[in-house]
């Protein structure tokens, strides 16, 4: 049985953070501040497997700076979950959330060394460019993603 995708809501927040550095296998959890889910839940989603326990995230944003255009801020998977198409689904659903509210792209990053992310952002249709040099600060370059909806 495929989990189930919902809205997220704020107070999905404390599973998602108690997960993240398991999940990563690395400490991540600061990327990932409680403003995302108190200020961008609506255009965050979470799935959950038939037992209702978490199988995946993702926290997305409509830019208001940059009218047209969506973020995908982070985005994680259960273990157990990896290789079954659920990251593509959230990605998937995130836009239609998007183009429905007017977004013609959608924009993401990661850093260089994440070959994972940056060969699934391909298979999704994204451009890459990078790494750019600084893009987070001194010393914090990254991998760039563009996608037209």
């Amino acid at each position: 049985m495929e989990p189930e995708l919902h809205p997220a809501r704020p107070a999905d927040y404390d599973e998602i953070i108690a997960v993240v550095d398991d999940w990563w296998g690395r400490a991540i959890a600061g990327s990932l501040p409680r403003l995302f889910l108190d200020h961008f839940h609506r255009t965050s989603l979470v799935a959950r497997d038939h037992d209702d326990a978490l199988a995946g995230f993702l926290i997305g944003v409509l830019s208001p700076s940059q009218p047209g255009r969506a973020y995908i801020h982070f985005v994680g998977v259960a273990p157990a979950a990896r290789g079954s198409g659920l990251g593509r689904r959230l990605y998937q659903e995130f836009f239609a959330i998007a183009k429905t509210a007017g977004c013609s792209s959608v924009g993401a990053i990661t850093s260089p060394v994440n070959a994972g992310s940056i060969a699934f952002h391909k298979s999704m249709g994204f451009a890459v460019t990078g790494p750019i040099v600084g893009y987070d600060g001194p010393g914090k370059d990254m991998m760039v993603f563009d996608r037209a909806l």
